[in-house]
């Protein structure tokens, strides 16, 4: 089978990643599939259930598959942190994982990558003036933890195949995802910095992320943990700056105090009010470049 007939698997294809990527792949001549837990697609690709609970696979979706992109995951932000909602975070990373390597096993499926999702979280949500790599220790914080148990799963694959791990910071787009939550209030007049606002932001944009899956793809040599952010830094008063300007929007608001999102948010709020930059030098040096590099060409 040819390199551009190759056959990929991914999994949580239907959202917001997952529907770019399939698209970008197709464009590429891959053959794709998703798992999913109902089998009506929105991306317009053969769709196979899973059932992690039971976990059960629909071994169709793995014959003669090459690649698994594992994006599967309950949304962080998406609900308050319940004790149960924190449980459903983790667990729909993780769990998925061994019912795959168990049916690629049992058949003799002679898998090229598993390449999985992981959040730039992993060093711990805090503002410092460090400049994260992958080589810098994971947080202690719950996000934190759940990106090592995310990667320490998808590891479970190295003695099937070459495992790689994208460290994903905020993804950018202008019609979708966290930007277009972020633009919200500026078209009410609301727009404003949050907490200090010095808290780094580190971001990519959409088509950039999913290129990055493709290089993951095809360079072979690619492995382990690689962080997946533009290489500009951009703190959360920047942001906001760009936000307003291309939305031809005054801020006028003082920054949202960091115990007003406490009391919204609750332990959730970190995600907002803490962040440190992170450096894309190991995935450049792959000869992976950004097309969006800066935000100036986001917006």
């Amino acid at each position: 089978m040819s390199q551009d007939k190759e056959k990929i698997v991914i999994t949580g294809g239907s959202g917001f990643v997952g529907k770019h990527l399939t698209k970008l792949l197709l464009s590429e001549g891959y053959d794709v599939v998703h798992l999913s837990r109902s089998v009506n697609s929105k991306a317009g690709v053969k769709t196979y259930e899973w059932n992690i609970k039971k976990k059960t696979v629909d071994v169709r979706a793995l014959e003669n598959a090459s690649h698994i992109i594992h994006l599967a995951g309950a949304g962080v932000a998406d609900k308050p942190w319940t004790y149960k909602r924190k449980l459903e975070i983790v667990r729909s990373r993780i769990d998925g994982i061994p019912v795959l390597l168990d049916a690629i096993q049992k058949n003799n499926i002679p898998l090229k990558s598993f390449i999985s999702s992981s959040g730039i979280n992993y060093y711990g949500t805090k503002t410092s003036e460090h400049i994260y790599s992958e080589n810098d220790l994971a947080g202690e914080d719950f996000l934190a933890k759940t990106c090592v148990y995310w990667e320490n799963y998808a590891d479970k694959f190295l003695p099937v195949c070459r495992v790689v791990k994208l460290r994903t910071g905020v993804v950018l787009d202008k019609t979708e995802g966290a930007l277009v939550k972020m633009m919200e209030p500026f078209k009410y007049g609301l727009g404003a910095a949050i907490g200090s606002g010095k808290q780094y932001m580190p971001w990519i944009h959409i088509d950039d992320l999913c290129r990055m899956y493709l290089h993951a793809i095809k360079n072979t040599n690619l492995s382990g943990a690689y962080n997946a952010c533009a290489p500009q830094h951009i703190t959360n008063n920047e942001m906001t700056k760009h936000i307003a300007k291309f939305l031809n929007k005054k801020v006028w608001l003082p920054n949202v105090p960091s115990f007003v999102m406490k009391l919204i948010l609750g332990d959730m709020a970190d995600i907002l009010l803490q962040g440190s930059r992170c450096s894309c030098d190991k995935i450049t040096a792959t000869g992976f470049t950004f097309e969006k590099d800066s935000l100036e060409k986001v917006f």
